[in-house]
């Protein structure tokens, strides 16, 4: 187990004993001090904490609320790519929270490896019993995690499902907090993940169906580190077992259609076995194969769109983001 324990200075400017006055506990300001008050009333929590901003939200109002006693923790493995482990540690001490990395695989499941329509279940199931572990080593009963208000009505999501059976605390849930509430509370913490992307493992990249290969995540998250170089966002790219789809937020689709960027991505994906590199012109969409999954992350009008034969249909669906 690695500890970052000499987490850096408090977070933001935020009082952990604000008062919701009287607004009935409806501003995100008043939610999050209920938050802080349930939290509070733990001997300890253990956050399942990815660095993205939920789980940050949750790892901020936690440390408010039981100082020392309140420790974020990140599972390492194949599928987490090594940009997000190094935010999530930056966040950690960023907030000043403890910050433990546990170590597992989800390819020793072969319920995972055949990547079925509930993969998300088997991984979130692996994932939360690990920090089942961890938080029993250190003497901690309560685990929890950064699902929000908005999450259960986001799609296909069975990695809900493992939440649920295995009893793990989803604090902004019970509170009752939206997405865009947690950005704003990020952001009155001075969070830098404010704004950040939502991110999904890489296994989400790859069709339900095609088996989930330690190759298959290494080329993906290869792939996906060009398009960061090029300075896109919101991305994915999608193996369909050798055909590379480039999915981009359709504010950004412009600059994709660079020529330079073009080139070099054909290129430098080429070299890293892809068959076949395509642009989605329908742009980065959540869940975008799944047939289960109702792509309200993404709110831009296709009304104008074009109208293109969608050949990866319901025939490669993913699950996931």
């Amino acid at each position: 187990m690695q500890t970052d324990s000499d987490a850096g200075a408090d977070a933001g400017d935020v009082d952990a004993a604000a008062d919701p006055g009287d607004d009935g506990g409806t501003t995100p300001e008043a939610k999050a001090a209920a938050v802080r008050d349930s939290l509070a009333d733990c001997d300890g929590v253990l956050i399942a904490f990815s660095g993205g901003v939920d789980s940050s939200v949750v790892a901020a109002l936690a440390s408010d609320a039981l100082g020392d006693d309140a420790v974020a923790c990140t599972a390492k493995s194949e599928t987490l790519p090594a940009a997000e482990l190094d935010d999530a540690r930056r966040v950690a001490d960023e907030i000043g929270i403890r910050h433990e990395v546990v170590e597992f695989s989800e390819l020793d499941d072969p319920d995972f490896v055949t990547n079925g329509e509930d993969r998300c279940y088997h991984c979130r199931t692996m994932r939360l019993n690990r920090m089942y572990e961890a938080a029993h080593d250190l003497g901690i009963a309560t685990v929890a995690d950064g699902t929000n208000a908005s999450d259960p009505g986001e799609g296909h999501r069975p990695g809900l499902q493992a939440v649920e059976e295995l009893a793990v605390r989803s604090p902004l849930l019970e509170a009752g907090i939206e997405k865009d509430e947690v950005r704003a509370i990020a952001d009155d913490y001075g969070l830098s993940v404010a704004d950040k992307p939502s991110m999904a493992c890489l296994s989400s990249r790859i069709p339900t169906g095609l088996e989930v290969t330690d190759e298959r995540l290494s080329r993906i998250e290869a792939a996906e580190r060009v398009l960061r170089e090029w300075g896109f966002s919101q991305f994915r790219v999608r193996d369909h077992d050798g055909l590379a789809r480039i999915e981009i937020d359709p504010a950004e689709l412009d600059a994709a259609l660079n020529r330079d960027f073009v080139v070099a991505v054909r290129e430098r994906l080429s070299e890293l076995g892809f068959d076949h590199v395509t642009l989605d012109l329908h742009g980065y969409r959540t869940g975008s194969v799944s047939p289960d999954a109702d792509d309200t992350g993404d709110d831009v009008d296709r009304s104008d769109d074009p109208v293109v034969a969608d050949v990866f249909g319901t025939d490669y669906p993913t699950g996931g983001e």
